[in-house]
């Protein structure tokens, strides 16, 4: 399954939302060479956050794809949600960033939602060195920052219908479900596999206590960072009754055309 559009208003020009795609994609470009050889490697270890790395447990080391010297910096839990892996990795995440960031930055604003951002991403990066400190795999992508966003998203819009395209074989579908069913099969996903990987089991290079870290943390810090004022705005928010999603959208689209 894979969502395609939600049926949640936009009510407000998401700006730190298109200039996080737009700071992405320019990392993309400039630093990782369109995921061309050499420099994607070279990127993923300069700024990558590498566990071993940083708290310089270097019993893993002899398998490392980076040189380990223990002098990684800090900073690498910041620029490693700019970097990414390849062109499935950077077009998936920056997806799910605009399908479910827009709305996210309607209910705080602007400036608070880069916060939220950043702190939800350190949450995810911090999760998953707690559970292997000792790895030596870079750890690169925004998806933990995202996992926090959809975090909120499922507190805030719960029932929101999310259009998800289907794929069964060669037969090619879509359904419509609500936020918090598609949000949570997510997590028990990501739960799964952050349990399989425990004790050595394989991840597939999925750092998934990043994503259960980032999602957590953005459920516990949306109650902080959400401004009521403009929450209020959504017809959709909480628990409230909504309408079938064919209709409610309709009746949506030309409410805020009378506003305007």
């Amino acid at each position: 399954m894979f969502p395609i559009s939600d049926e949640n208003p936009q009510l407000s020009l998401p700006i730190i939302t298109y200039a996080l795609i737009g700071l992405n994609i320019l990392a993309w470009l400039g630093l990782q060479g369109l995921g061309q050889e050499p420099a994607l490697s070279a990127s993923i270890c300069q700024f990558g956050l590498i566990p071993a790395d940083l708290s310089g447990n270097f019993i893993n080391s002899g398998a490392a794809f980076c040189t380990i010297d223990g002098q990684a910096s800090g900073l690498t839990t910041i620029s490693s949600m700019f970097m990414h892996g390849g062109w499935m990795h950077i077009i998936g995440n920056m997806w799910f960033l605009y399908i479910f960031g827009n709305n996210v930055e309607d209910a705080m604003g602007p400036l608070r939602f880069l916060a939220f951002y950043l702190l939800c991403g350190l949450a995810a990066a911090s999760a998953q060195f707690f559970v292997d400190s000792a790895s030596p795999i870079p750890m690169v992508g925004a998806s933990g920052a995202i996992g926090g966003v959809m975090g909120a998203y499922i507190v805030l819009y719960p029932r929101v219908h999310v259009h998800m395209l289907i794929f069964l074989g060669f037969f090619v579908t879509t359904v419509a479900i609500p936020a918090i069913a598609m949000l949570g099969y997510w997590i028990v996903v990501q739960l799964i596999g952050g349990f399989n990987s425990i004790g050595g089991a394989a991840g597939g290079g999925t750092a998934f206590w990043a994503h259960i870290g980032g999602f957590a943390a953005g459920m516990a810090l949306i109650f902080v960072f959400k401004n009521e004022t403009l929450l209020k705005r959504h017809p959709y928010r909480g628990w409230q009754q909504r309408d079938h999603p064919d209709k409610a959208w309709k009746k949506v689209k030309h409410k805020m055309g009378r506003w305007q």
